[in-house]
């Protein structure tokens, strides 16, 4: 097994479907990798900025997923490319990322009920942040993880851990 096949979740294969839909509904929009960690995020974690239910239940300690989460899409990027669903574009702000001629036909094919709730998700994404300034998106962003860094603070004092 190699690092594309290992398990279907929390792997390339599921960020990579992921991103291929999130690409298709931001189409003919490219974006770079840092706002499609972002917007992985938001499509997953849609609640957190007062959007739709969220797709995954809310873990208490998310910052570190943002951390982590950026390999894994970049993983999942390269293994679309790969099957002609994403294309690679180099712009005046460096590599981003578009939806190929044939992800619309791919991402017409879902039909199961979770992949419907991420078509949703990703469609309101695109709506409510496709248009988004880099530096809004970053501050949206930094205002969850400042959110997150407080909670766990809240939480190491009820603990009695105060060696941090």
């Amino acid at each position: 097994m190699n690092k594309f096949t290992k398990s279907p979740f929390n792997s390339s294969l599921e960020s990579g479907v992921r991103a291929v839909i999130i690409l298709n509904f931001l189409f003919p929009k490219s974006v770079d990798l840092q706002r499609l960690v972002d917007f992985d995020y938001l499509v997953v974690h849609s609640a957190d900025a007062d959007g739709p239910d969220s797709l995954h239940a809310p873990a208490p300690m998310r910052a570190g997923e943002l951390l982590v989460r950026r390999n894994i899409i970049h993983d999942g990027l390269m293994l679309m490319m790969s099957r002609g669903l994403v294309t690679r574009v180099p712009t005046n702000n460096g590599i981003e990322f578009l939806a190929s001629e044939t992800t619309n036909s791919f991402v017409g094919c879902f039909s199961a009920p979770y992949l419907l709730k991420l078509k949703e998700r990703s469609i309101w994404v695109a709506n409510q942040y496709g248009n988004t300034s880099n530096d809004e998106l970053k501050n949206m962003m930094k205002s969850f993880f400042d959110k997150w860094t407080t909670q766990f603070q809240s939480i190491k004092k009820l603990s009695g851990d105060n060696n941090g």
